[in-house]
């Protein structure tokens, strides 16, 4: 049944099109033959919206992966930059939170580790239709460059922050994970959560040995509840680092196909000595620096998603 909404998802919004091309197609046909010329405005209005349908539809039909339909787990990391980058996190988890409200998707924290100037890691759950699909353009370093507001001399300082996104697997796909594989802590959480949050160790993390992947989670009241949740996003994060190299072993020279690391930033974010954000995938940038940090980032996420429609249209040749 998932298989097939998922393919009705994709089915039913064409066939609209065409019915909605073919209704036009009708009511020109019959503004010829009345010789009235009021309709041409009308069919020129609906051709706009059909051609703005099209490209849309254009772009989801690059999801061609069942996991891209799937909820998302969003996590970013402080890198360089100490008090400064743990501010850029607060402002890139504020940047996502409100353009997934924007979208309609639902968000619940997972975890969160606060650290002096904002917040060192943190991860969240979104939750909506092609919320991996989307937002996995954003797996990246993310980089910003303004005046500090914590240095007192003024000076310009470059911030670097990681995102990383994977998508909420199902229990039916299977990632094995031995419990030799894995080291699992546990520590008092931090932050607000209440008298039993604070006074117990029921935050978990896990560290997955062989990779250094690291999960963590303190959302939940109980360790128990915690180390299932942090499971589940190690099993998420595992079959995607395990998708990604095979990816990269098929494709090694595509740029966006690297390991991440913080010489290899996606996106810039400079506040001074100019306002721009720039994509550095697709070339695509923008002045308004404001909007983007109070959400507006789906230009962003179209362009990488049109660069790959237009790279798989030049592999596939004339």
């Amino acid at each position: 049944m998932t298989r097939l909404n998922q393919v009705r998802r994709r089915l039913e919004p064409w066939q609209q099109l065409v019915t909605q091309i073919e209704e036009l197609a009708e009511l020109l046909e019959l503004g010829i033959e009345e010789d009235d010329e009021s309709v041409a405005a009308e069919v020129r209005t609906g051709l706009e919206d059909a051609r703005r349908k099209l490209e849309e539809l254009r772009v989801r039909e690059l999801f061609q992966d069942d996991l891209d339909y799937a909820d998302a787990y969003l996590t970013i990391h402080a890198g360089a930059g100490g008090t400064e980058a743990c501010d850029w996190v607060s402002m890139l988890l504020r940047m996502y939170l409100r353009w997934c409200e924007s979208v309609g998707y639902k968000t619940r924290t997972l975890d969160m580790q606060e650290a002096e100037g904002g917040i060192k890691s943190t991860t969240v759950e979104v939750s909506g239709e092609l919320a991996y699909g989307y937002l996995r353009a954003e797996t990246g370093i993310h980089r910003l460059v303004r005046i500090s507001p914590f240095d007192s001399g003024g000076r310009r300082h470059t911030s670097f922050a990681s995102v990383y996104v994977s998508p909420v697997i199902e229990d039916t796909i299977e990632v094995e994970i031995r419990p030799d594989d894995i080291r699992v802590d546990t520590y008092r959480a931090s932050g607000a959560g209440g008298q039993h949050v604070n006074k117990t160790d029921s935050a978990v993390r896990i560290t997955h040995l062989e990779t250094g992947i690291v999960v963590q989670c303190q959302n939940e009241r109980s360790q128990h509840k915690n180390r299932d949740m942090a499971m589940k996003i190690l099993r998420s994060r595992l079959y995607e680092h395990y998708r990604a190299e095979r990816e990269r072993e098929q494709a090694k020279t595509a740029q966006e196909k690297k390991e991440i690391g913080w010489g290899n930033q996606i996106r810039s974010y400079v506040f001074q000595p100019y306002t721009m954000v720039k994509d550095h995938r697709t070339k695509h940038e923008t002045g308004n620096v404001q909007a983007v940090m109070d959400g507006e980032i789906s230009e962003f996420i179209e362009a990488y998603l049109h660069s790959g429609l237009t790279a798989a249209s030049a592999d596939a040749g004339p």
